[in-house]
């Protein structure tokens, strides 16, 4: 025997629920010209968030976040096998954390600029996290004939 009345806009959005649509977003997949650890870095980034967070327009900057995130990973091996030798070159290492302290910097913007950051979980006000995003509404609740 089924529910009475009418249903709950929760339960038109559960994906598992006789009444919602099957129709489910999406996460884009990373782009070909990606290399295999910056495509992994994409998939990682995109699984962290909701399935229909980003739009065509982000993927651009993404695969650039992607790509400077990598590559800061390598400059940190380069840093640390600069540390490591006997005799340091002192303008090298310098180099080295100049060129880090420029990728730090591209990879705030770019998570800002996506809304990557912590700010937009945590609220400013309390230490509370902002209600998740849930699924995106696929129909229109009003116009669902019951």
């Amino acid at each position: 025997m089924g529910t009475r009345g009418r249903r709950s806009i929760a339960e038109l959005m559960v994906v598992n629920s006789p009444h919602a649509n099957r129709v489910v977003a999406k996460r884009p997949d990373a782009p070909r010209h990606l290399e295999p650890s910056e495509a992994t870095e994409w998939r990682e980034m995109v699984a962290s968030m909701p399935p229909a967070y980003f739009a065509g327009s982000h993927y651009p900057r993404l695969a650039q976040l992607c790509r400077v995130t990598v590559a800061t990973r390598h400059t940190h091996q380069l840093i640390e096998a600069c540390r490591k030798q006997k005799k340091t070159d002192i303008m090298e290492y310098c180099r080295l954390l100049n060129v880090q302290l420029k990728e730090s910097a591209m990879i705030m913007r770019l998570m800002r600029s996506m809304r990557l950051t912590h700010q937009t979980v945590y609220r400013a006000d309390s230490a509370k996290q902002r209600p998740a995003l849930g699924p995106p509404l696929l129909f229109k609740p009003w116009n669902r004939q019951q």
